[in-house]
Parts: structure tokens; sequence; C-alpha cells
């Protein structure tokens, strides 16, 4: 069983991601540089955070244009799962594989520093290892971080389960003084339909090792390594 990260110009994040995925699945990713026009094959997939192509236009928007996100976009219908984080996120929306748009942070500034998550949704591939409810601690590293979708959209994602995780503080309240961001309804991941697709802006694998401050970020390298590797 094989995964792979797809790799960009400006990604910062993809050899953290192979770290945490070697850890958990006793097995490297293949790393994939994102001209590639086919991919090997793959029982998962990581979209890493970074910065594709400088953020030059859009995050996101050139690096959803990529020959090798054709061929994820392929994968994820077949239901192979799909992770993306930060950059990785905001890419997954730009390829109309997640809906929405990730847009400036409200406060107009980086936002850098560990903040708190709750679990909406345990019930997937990614987030079985937790509970709903469960209080977690992750790192953001993001400028353009603030998730906006039509009220239907929202709507749709909170009835059908597609939110994943929502900034909270760290007792568990999610509330506006906890949104890092000003992402509606405080987003911080969602699903696609399916549930085999999740974007999300906080960056588990920079607390996925006893060695990085704490092991919040684990879990989700685990379940996939459960659901997907067993």
């Amino acid at each position: 069983m094989l995964s792979a990260i797809i790799v960009f110009p400006g990604s910062n994040c993809d050899r953290d991601v192979q770290v945490a995925l070697k850890k958990s699945f006793g097995k490297a990713a293949r790393m994939v540089w994102h001209a590639e026009t086919e991919l090997p094959a793959a029982d998962l997939i990581v979209v890493p955070g970074g910065f594709s192509y400088g953020d030059y236009l859009r995050a996101g928007s050139m690096a959803a244009l990529a020959p090798a996100m054709r061929e994820v976009s392929k994968l994820a219908q077949k239901g192979v799962p799909v992770l993306g984080i930060c950059n990785g996120f905001q890419i997954l929306c730009e390829s109309n594989l997640l809906p929405g748009a990730l847009i400036r942070n409200s406060g107009l500034r980086f936002v850098c520093r560990d903040i708190y998550l709750t679990v909406e949704n345990s019930d997937t591939v990614f987030t079985c290892g937790y509970s709903v409810g469960q209080c977690l601690r992750m790192p953001i590293a993001h400028h353009d971080g603030n998730y906006v979708a039509a009220p239907e959209t929202l709507d749709c994602l909170s009835s059908e389960g597609r939110i994943a995780f929502k900034y909270c503080d760290d007792k568990g309240v999610v509330s506006e003084v906890a949104n890092p961001n000003g992402s509606a309804s405080n987003i911080a991941g969602i699903l696609n339909e399916r549930k085999n697709v999740l974007g999300m802006m906080p960056h588990p694998e920079r607390l996925a090792d006893p060695a990085l401050g704490g092991i919040d970020g684990r879990s989700i390298f685990e379940a996939l390594a459960g659901k997907v590797f067993s």
C-alpha cells in the first residue's frame, strides 16, 4: 500500500508530512512533482502546506492547474482519500474538490501560532481516531485562511456532517474570539460529499511527535494507517 505527496514550487511542509506518514505507516510516502502527468498507485494522497507558486494571483490558484492535480481529482472521484493541509486546503478549493474559498485573514495579517480546534465529525477515515467534541491543539501558519462560502453551502456542510473541525478556545468553546482568521462558522476543516477529501488549515504534521511538543495531530495519520492500510 502506498501514499503520495504532491510537491509544488514553494511547498515547505512536504517533508514534514512524509516524516509523519512514515511514523504511522512504517513506509515512506512517494514524493510526486507537480508536473507529473501520471501518479503512482496510491491509497492516500496528501497535498501539503506551503506557498505554491509564491501564492501569486491567488493562494492555490496556479497549483490547481498543475497536471498532477488533474490526476488527484480523478483518483478522488474514485474514492481515494485526499488530505489537503493549509495551502493544500486552498488548492483543493481552487480545484473544485471542495466548495467555497479561502481568502485573506480578517485581520489582514499572517497568523503563526498554536490554536485550538474541536472535532465536529469523527465518522470519517481521517477523524475516526478522535471523538466528537474533543479539543485539539495544532499550529496554524497562513495569510489566507479565512474560509468563505455561500450561505446555502454552509448550511449544506453543517447538515451533512461535512464540517470536520471548528476553531475553539482551550475549553472547546466555539466563539468569535477563538476564530484566528474570520472563517465562516469558525470552520477549520471541511469534507467533500463522499467524505474522502479533507481540507484543513491547521497543521497536524507539526504536532505529531512528542519531540515537536505534542501529538494531537498524530491521530489523523494513525487513523488513515488503520483504515486505509490495514
